[in-house]
């Protein structure tokens, strides 16, 4: 849920560049719906909140965990305040560990990415472990959330790497598994199947000027002919860097810009939905409904509603 700025800035500095990062926090005030690069698991630690994604609207309490994809956007709203540890996975990171997990079925990583895509292909998950198992993965994350603040990531990686073991040994097990795409909120149309192999490899400036166009102008009515023009690349080139770059297309990229957008704007002002919908690029109000309700989980006048509910205070002691 929180901001991962120790995530940006190891991401900024290949030297600093960690696939684990542990941050453990306390929120008395609402987050936005805002979506990252990397996988998330979020362990409620104290107080409770009532979240925002794929899954719809969920209250999450003491003993449970958040499960998010890359790319999956997610917001909060405490019920006074709550505490949370959040796990940053590099999503290459992950895949690797369930090629190796599962590697005597698997040829290459490909393989292993395929089945993580049909395997979990919930994009966001509420994992309720209850009080007594959660209470096993806090020492751990305790520990996790030490190391990653001592930055020392090549000489506790083999630490880390087995306390997260630790972790997913616990919660993997209680994740909702399938064979096939079968929900709305599989999103084989908007999260394409082939991974991201970035290597560890700079973006390309192509994809990061793509991306900033997106957001500079989300308003606009873009297609991806016409981005690729302006990056000086073919259509099915833009596709293919853009989507190992953010493990979206083009297109899919502009949606979650413009569903966080209007999440704001919901909150932030008093503008008719219609209005709010156009303001982000979306000039039928009904289709910026679905596509809204689809990344955050509610329709927007339920969000304007809820998120306008202000919780009384309530403190730990």
């Amino acid at each position: 849920m929180q901001a991962a700025t120790g995530s940006a800035e190891s991401r900024g500095n290949p030297r600093n560049f960690t696939p684990i990062l542990v941050r453990t926090r306390s929120d008395h005030t609402p987050i936005p719906p805002v979506a990252f690069d990397c996988v998330k698991l979020i362990a409620i630690r104290a107080g409770s909140a009532r979240l925002f994604s794929e899954f719809g609207s969920r209250h999450v309490n003491v003993g449970d965990v958040v499960v998010l994809a890359a790319n999956t956007l997610c917001g909060a709203e405490p019920e006074g305040w709550v505490t949370t540890t959040t796990l940053y996975l590099d999503r290459d990171y992950v895949i690797d560990q369930v090629f190796w997990q599962h590697a005597a079925r698997f040829k290459d990583r490909l393989d292993a990415s395929d089945f993580l895509e049909a395997s979990y292909a919930e994009p966001a998950q509420v994992v309720r472990l209850g009080e007594d198992r959660a209470g096993l993965l806090m020492p751990w994350l305790d520990e996790l959330a030490a190391l990653s603040a001592d930055g020392q990531h090549s000489n506790n990686f083999y630490r880390a790497q087995a306390l997260l073991s630790a972790v997913l040994d616990v919660i993997v097990p209680h994740l909702a598994v399938t064979g096939d795409r079968v929900t709305s909120t599989q999103r084989s149309t908007i999260v394409p199947s082939t991974p991201r192999h970035r290597a560890f490899r700079p973006l390309r400036a192509e994809a990061r000027i793509a991306a900033e166009l997106l957001a500079r102008d989300m308003d606009r009515r873009w297609s991806v002919p016409e981005l690729a023009g302006a990056v000086h690349l073919s259509p099915s080139q833009l596709r293919r860097v853009f989507t190992q770059a953010f493990g979206k297309s083009p297109i899919a990229y502009l949606t979650m810009l413009r569903a966080e957008r209007m999440a704001h704007l919901l909150k932030a002002t008093e503008s008719p939905i219609s209005v709010v919908a156009a303001s982000v690029g979306w000039g039928d109000p009904d289709f910026a409904a679905r596509q809204f309700r689809r990344s955050i989980g509610v329709a927007p006048s339920e969000y304007r509603r809820i998120s306008r509910q202000i919780p009384l205070p309530s403190y730990p002691e």
